[in-house]
């Protein structure tokens, strides 16, 4: 399975400062914001990854990350010159993914939880038809919404619903077998002149191949959208960090521990920023 990540759009000119800096550049608390989906990927064992970005955006990303060679990964980069939906990520990298199952994670989500790396790799895995997530929230009309019957069978997925079916929200993951390229070229506009990624998944429900996958009460999922997440963001990845010493997606390590890289690559990639709190983390790892 090949990664894509769904970076920039109107989502990147929340404030001021992003006329200068791509969101997804700028730190949460201690690291780019994109380290964190590009980490998600990484733990579902994904080590191809597309990100997908505008063309102001798309260099920055290239001059951050390079070809991923270093993690012993593989990274690309593709335009995207306007933000026309989230499923036109599997158009745009159809050549990419080159008839392999897909996953898409938006650029500013973040996720954090006991056994998420297990939930991801057995959606990795997926066979035929689609895996995506449903998270309980308070008031879920800003996002994707999934209805479910008294048995817990998925009855409905509605796009920012006025009067939500439900509470559970479909967070910006989600795991597409083969077929995906197919289904969202196939795709027309919504009322909104988007091709929506509920639309998507709605291809698969009536296939009667869609998975959801819950996630419990205490897993955590941040959509970093406005300044006010980015802060809450912040704030969370601190009080982990720094309450049981473990670094909140620290993709060095994460290649480590998933065998693409060496301990004396490990040593290396600590060693050029040995001067911060990040590279004495990694280089720590080897203690």
């Amino acid at each position: 399975m090949k990664g894509i990540i769904l970076a920039g759009g109107s989502a990147t000119r929340l404030f001021p400062l992003s006329k200068a800096i791509s969101k997804q550049i700028m730190p949460v608390y201690d690291k780019p914001m994109i380290y964190y989906p590009l980490s998600t990927l990484m733990l579902a064992g994904i080590s191809e990854v597309l990100i997908i970005s505008t063309p102001r955006d798309l260099p920055m990303f290239s001059d951050l990350l390079g070809t991923g060679e270093d993690l012993g990964m593989s990274f690309q980069y593709k335009i995207q010159d306007i933000p026309n939906g989230l499923a036109q990520a599997f158009v745009l990298g159809a050549e990419f993914l080159n008839g392999e199952p897909g996953c898409l994670i938006l650029g500013d989500n973040m996720f954090y939880g006991q056994n998420f790396s297990a939930m991801l790799k057995h959606a990795a895995n997926i066979d035929k038809g689609a895996c995506v997530f449903g998270y309980y929230v308070k008031d879920p009309r800003a996002y994707g919404v999934v209805e479910f019957d008294a048995d817990g069978k998925v009855l409905s997925l509605e796009e920012k619903p006025e009067h939500p079916k439900s509470h559970y929200a479909v967070p910006g993951l989600y795991f597409y077998d083969s077929t995906v390229t197919a289904k969202a070229a196939a795709l027309q506009p919504s009322a909104r002149g988007e091709y929506e990624i509920t639309d998507l998944n709605k291809v698969y429900l009536q296939e009667g191949t869609l998975q959801v996958e819950l996630f419990g009460r205490g897993f955590a999922w941040l959509d970093t959208g406005n300044c006010d997440s980015l802060l809450d963001a912040s704030n969370f990845v601190s009080t982990i960090q720094n309450r049981q010493g473990f670094y909140v997606s620290c993709i060095e390590e994460i290649a480590w521990r998933n065998g693409w890289i060496t301990n004396d690559q490990l040593m290396a990639l600590g060693r050029k920023l040995e001067k911060t709190e990040y590279g004495q983390y990694i280089l720590h790892l080897l203690d």
